[in-house]
């Protein structure tokens, strides 16, 4: 399936503070984890994630530092702050909405 851009790009920030909910993260890995939870159907590049987590950072969502990765190399890990995991919650609230008016069955009650 191909996903729209508009789709990839409204639902980034929700994903990536979910993400780094669970455990602080670098890009690499980010799109790692997006690619293999959607069953290879979300594909970012660095590209697109690098725009998005310096937007979470400035807006002081999460927070970054200089770590190792798994392999040895020296990589940004970021974390979520606890501002980000208010804005966190706000959005799956609004996904929430979105997603039940989606699964409504929605009928024309003017005709």
């Amino acid at each position: 399936m191909d996903i729209s851009k508009d789709l990839i790009a409204a639902s980034a920030t929700p994903l990536i503070l979910a993400i780094l909910k669970k455990q602080d993260s670098y890009g690499y890995e980010i799109i790692k984890k997006i690619k293999k939870a959607s069953n290879d159907e979300i594909v970012w590049t660095e590209g697109m994630l690098y725009p998005v987590l310096h937007r979470l950072e400035k807006n002081n969502f999460i927070k970054s530092y200089w770590g190792k990765s798994e392999t040895g190399r020296r990589c940004k890990f970021y974390y979520l702050k606890e501002e980000g995991l208010l804005e966190l919650e706000n959005y799956k609230k609004q996904w929430e909405v979105v997603h039940s008016t989606l699964s409504a069955e929605i009928y024309d009650d003017d005709e």
